[in-house]
């Protein structure tokens, strides 16, 4: 019936008004099948892409917090083997000779202006 409509046979008469307006709307139809499958796939396969997207960035945020995780425990072991403590038990910080009549600043004056340096 299908191809009856879109494929009449070659007669020598002319084709009906009503065969005509028929095989337009079975055309018209199919199109607008074609179309709406056409974006319907469009559709699934952009919500399937944003899907993929939504479990990287799953993936990367756990794997961020991991890393943060993972640098606040080397940050303190950091501060641990900077701890004074640590310092002050080191052999190369006992072997190192005190200073003698050692000369501190005050805030009054700025160390510039006590010992000008002539250029």
């Amino acid at each position: 019936m299908l191809r009856d409509l879109l494929f009449p046979e070659e007669s020598p008469r002319r084709s009906s008004l009503g065969r005509m307006v028929n095989q337009s709307t079975v055309l018209l139809m199919v199109s607008i099948g074609a179309l709406i499958l056409l974006l319907a796939l469009l559709i699934l396969f952009h919500q399937n892409s944003n899907a993929t997207k939504g479990y990287l960035l799953r993936n990367l945020e756990r794997e961020r917090s991991q890393l943060l995780l993972e640098q606040e425990v080397l940050n303190m072991q950091v501060a641990k083997a900077q701890a004074m403590e640590k310092i002050e038990n080191d052999r190369q910080v006992q072997t190192m000779i005190p200073v003698k009549n050692p000369r501190y600043t005050s805030n009054e004056a700025p160390v510039e202006s006590q010992n000008p340096v002539n250029l």
